[in-house]
């Protein structure tokens, strides 16, 4: 008996909706809700920045500027036997930065490639999601940089390879930890064909 006095309320609920279309203010019923939610999601995403894959840095130094000057910025046929500090450029110990949008790894490696030294966001303490950001990398570099010269190794060669946000900063760190870079070499891979993308997430 109570389903059936359920279903007649409900009934009569829907007549006096229909009755009351003319007036919206009156209106018992609102459907639009749930679209409204879905569409104030959509806003805040749009308007949230842009991810930030480590290369917001890299803008800011002009080539044009350094070509005018006439500064020796690419290397040439003689650059292997170029002397910095009194070392070749060819038997300079190498920081290599591995960096992924999760976390940073840098290793350093004489002139052979013998890894003498390694470090990571994860090693360094840093958990979860915080191992993927540009403080990590920084603080990473810091402590790697100062292990270098404590070695001995005061000037070197970066090599970096990947992206994510700690591709600035662990260079940054790095300078900050006392060393002194003569070369930044980007690394990265990139496929000519590479695998199709995912589709959209939907909203």
């Amino acid at each position: 008996m109570s389903m059936k006095l359920t279903v007649l309320a409900g009934i009569n609920c829907l007549k006096q909706c229909a009755l009351n279309a003319a007036t919206p203010s009156n209106s018992l019923m609102h459907t639009s809700a749930c679209l409204r939610k879905v569409e104030d999601r959509k806003e805040m995403l749009a308007s949230m920045p842009a991810k930030d894959e480590g290369t917001i840095g890299e803008k800011s130094v002009d080539i044009d500027t350094l070509i005018d000057r006439k500064a020796k910025f690419f290397p040439d046929a003689s650059t292997a036997t170029q002397l910095f500090n009194g070392i070749p450029f060819n038997e300079l110990p190498v920081v290599n930065i591995r960096v992924s949008p999760n976390n940073t790894i840098i290793s350093v490696t004489d002139y052979k490639g013998v890894p003498r030294l390694i470090r990571s966001c994860g090693i360094e303490g840093f958990k979860n999601t915080r191992k993927g950001t540009n403080i990590a990398a920084q603080a990473t570099a810091v402590t790697i940089s100062a292990k270098a010269v404590e070695l001995g190794w005061k000037t070197i060669r970066v090599k970096v390879r990947g992206l994510g946000p700690g591709r600035m900063s662990a260079i940054k760190g790095l300078q900050m930890g006392g060393l002194n870079i003569v070369s930044v070499t980007d690394n990265t891979p990139v496929s000519w064909n590479p695998p199709r993308p995912r589709k959209q997430r939907s909203l």
